[in-house]
């Protein structure tokens, strides 16, 4: 099924020390309340074949569906996206990548 009316907010982290990974889940469950959050998955990379176009370095990842950029906006000031950044995503990541797409 294809989504529609969607905007999709990915990110992936990469931990200064992977023995961190069960607090960095702690803190990206931490955003799931976020009433403008339509869907979200917390993940690690998948045991998928090796192949040169994946991308499997980062510790965890977090998908985040929208219903458009007003949402994703109200996400992006919420208290609780704050206190992820602050607590958790500032001190135990060394990298963050974020991907952000709408419907083509």
């Amino acid at each position: 099924m294809q989504l529609k009316n969607t905007f999709s907010h990915q990110v992936y982290f990469w931990l200064n020390d992977k023995a961190d990974l069960p607090k960095l889940i702690e803190g990206l469950n931490v955003l799931v309340p976020i009433t403008s959050i339509r869907n979200i998955h917390i993940g690690v990379p998948a045991p998928s074949e090796p192949r040169d176009v994946i991308e499997s370095s980062y510790d965890a990842s977090l998908c985040v569906l929208f219903n458009n950029l007003a949402d994703h906006d109200h996400y992006q000031v919420d208290p609780l996206h704050d206190i992820f950044r602050e607590q958790y995503a500032d001190v135990l990541c060394k990298r963050v990548m974020v991907l952000d797409s709408v419907d083509a």
